[in-house]
């Protein structure tokens, strides 16, 4: 029994994809029938799975009954788009790790939240434990400090007002004032710094970059001792960050 299974499924998995290649090939919608004759199917098949396909969300069905293609499929063409593009950019990321001995971070700004993309990061360069999401702590992390200083007023307001800023150590500004003057005030802009700020030990150095129009940072994490460098590695981000924003602005 357990042999037969699995044909069938995979059957039903090419099925599937040929109704939805023939679906994408009908900006304007095309009928359960037409579609049935284009992939060789029975009617009675391509109309089971067609309101799978609804019901999930990879095909819409249109008030005069035709079929196009759903959002669940333009979400995972765009999440798709994403992971290629970050392709592009690990090996910088991870040449960044090896040459300065931290682990390497990227974040993004996206949907009013700032997020982390990619962390690059090795047996002898581990990450920082994240204990809190960056969405709870972007005032207590370089990353995340980046990311607001690069920010107009009228979105760094908006994001202030719909965070708390939360006590992560004893080093933790959760003055709204306070942090905006340390975000002007920068000694190493355009980076900015997280001194033990979101956890014990650790110092983070980060600078902003783009992909298109979406704001992100580059960072990297580091033991407490080696504040004294800060400036230098500060110095090797920048150009790294230039070549980041570069890899991500390219056209796929």
């Amino acid at each position: 029994m357990a042999g037969q299974d699995g044909p069938t499924l995979i059957t039903s998995v090419q099925r599937a994809f040929r109704l939805l290649e023939a679906v994408s090939a009908h900006e304007n919608g095309a009928p359960a029938k037409q579609l049935a004759r284009e992939t060789g199917l029975p009617l009675a098949t391509a109309y089971h799975l067609l309101r799978t396909l609804v019901h999930d969300g990879y095909v819409r069905k249109l008030e005069d009954g035709g079929f196009v293609l759903g959002d669940r499929l333009r979400t995972l063409h765009t999440s798709g788009r994403g992971q290629a593009l970050l392709s592009r950019v690990r090996p910088t990321l991870a040449a960044l790790r090896d040459e300065l001995a931290t682990a390497a971070y990227l974040t993004f700004y996206e949907e009013g939240e700032i997020r982390v993309a990619e962390i690059v990061d090795g047996p002898r360069t581990p990450r920082v434990d994240l204990w809190v999401g960056f969405e709870d702590a972007g005032h207590a992390t370089a990353l995340g400090k980046s990311v607001l200083r690069e920010m107009d007023e009228e979105a760094r307001n908006d994001y202030l007002s719909r965070h708390h800023l939360a006590d992560l150590t004893p080093r933790t500004i959760t003055s709204t004032p306070e942090l905006l003057r340390q975000l002007d005030a920068s000694p190493v802009a355009p980076a900015v710094t997280d001194l033990e700020e979101y956890a014990l030990g650790t110092v983070c150095v980060a600078v902003p970059v783009y992909s298109g129009d979406v704001l992100g940072s580059l960072g990297v994490s580091l033991p407490v001792d080696r504040q004294p460098r800060l400036r230098e590695i500060r110095d090797r981000l920048i150009p790294t960050a230039n070549r980041v924003t570069r890899g991500l602005s390219l056209t796929i």
